[in-house]
């Protein structure tokens, strides 16, 4: 249905005024709005269309904006962010339009990512380098430490997963995954915390990895994403992209996933050894360099990421097809958007700019031609 339109994106615009590499991409609820977060500590809110600058100011933070979102439903007044320097503030955009900002919460090390609930946009989850998630809630101010993600057992080189990314399924906004430091993405439920107070939280309820990564401790992961459909994309360091439905989740009991994995199996089968249908995988990225995310593209129809090469990839969800390259940053492609209601993107990276995608080329472009050996091996 996209393709003819995803085979003509070009770059439409170029939107200067960051002065640092920029690390977060978003859009307000129309899309008319895009806000960006930097190395520089600003926040600027831009009239993506034409390219102009609605608002830009300091976001308090002391070192590189990893994050920025504004809060649906706040006319555009509320942003949230989390930076490398472990805060979450909350910046208020007055009629005068004076910005204040506030500290909400504060982790030890870098605090990666943050994600809105999808039912109450109000609340927000953080997670970071600390192995904590945090749980805000806009409307009280109050900011609750849910828990410290924990390793697995027998890996004696750290006391918690060092998180980098965290992600609210949209079809079940109580649910929620993070990852980081180890190979697993770990599924939790909100209910039980809420519910159930009195124990512990903190157990995953479900847990994702490929089989053969099971047990591998030189990986990462990096990105993470719902679709509409509440799949699962998960963006490893050093290895691939993987698309995971529901049912690929291998059980809440990590040790017990270790205890009987199988052996290792060749990373390019699309069958698990006890022939378990195993998640696709999408190849030609390389993920090493920066923090990078990954998203849905195109009625959930596409998938995009940055690469370490500059370039950014789009493939074809159902077949796991390498369909587009673009140059996109003369040196890394941190994170890419897709608009909420159009077929366009945005993106940045080490550049000082956010680049505008948009399907306006005048012919389509040619498939990708050996750019898996390209980039794999920069």
């Amino acid at each position: 249905m996209f393709k003819d339109f995803v085979m003509k994106l070009d770059l439409a615009r170029k939107l200067r005024k960051q002065i640092g590499c920029v690390n977060s991409v978003s859009y307000n609820a129309l899309g008319d709005i895009l806000v960006s977060g930097s190395d520089d500590r600003k926040v600027i809110l831009w009239d993506w269309e034409s390219g102009s600058v609605k608002l830009s100011f300091d976001s308090g933070h002391k070192k590189n904006i990893l994050q920025a979102n504004i809060v649906p439903e706040t006319d555009e007044r509320i942003i949230v962010t989390c930076a490398a320097d472990g805060q979450v503030r909350h910046a208020s955009i007055l009629e005068c339009g004076i910005v204040e900002t506030k500290l909400l919460g504060k982790h030890q090390g870098r605090a990666h990512k943050l994600a809105n609930d999808t039912v109450n946009p109000h609340v927000f989850y953080t997670c970071g380098e600390d192995g904590l998630v945090q749980h805000f809630d806009l409307r009280t101010g109050d900011a609750t430490e849910l828990f410290k993600c924990q390793p697995v057992r027998g890996r004696l080189f750290t006391t918690v997963v060092h998180l980098t990314t965290i992600a609210i399924d949209p079809l079940n906004p109580n649910t929620f995954v993070v990852a980081g430091s180890d190979e697993f993405t770990r599924l939790y439920d909100i209910r039980s915390y809420r519910y159930d107070a009195s124990t512990a939280f903190g157990e995953p309820v479900d847990h994702f990895c490929p089989e053969h990564l099971v047990g591998d401790e030189n990986v990462g992961i990096t990105g993470l994403s719902f679709s509409d459909q509440s799949e699962l994309l998960v963006s490893y360091s050093e290895e691939f992209i993987y698309l995971f439905s529901k049912n690929m989740g291998r059980g809440s009991d990590i040790n017990s996933i270790l205890d009987h994995r199988h052996l290792t199996i060749d990373p390019d089968s699309e069958m698990e050894i006890d022939s378990k249908p195993g998640p696709q995988a999408f190849k030609g990225h390389r993920n090493r360099l920066t923090v990078k995310g990954v998203s849905f593209f195109g009625g959930n129809e596409y998938i995009a990421s940055g690469s370490d090469c500059g370039r950014m990839f789009i493939w074809k969800k159902k077949d796991a097809r390498l369909v587009r390259v673009m140059e996109a940053d003369m040196q890394v492609v941190n994170c890419i958007q897709a608009h909420p209601h159009t077929l366009m993107l945005a993106s940045g990276g080490i550049d000082h700019d956010i680049k505008i995608w948009t399907p306006t080329a005048l012919e389509k472009a040619p498939a990708p031609s050996n750019i898996n050996r390209v980039c794999m091996h920069i």
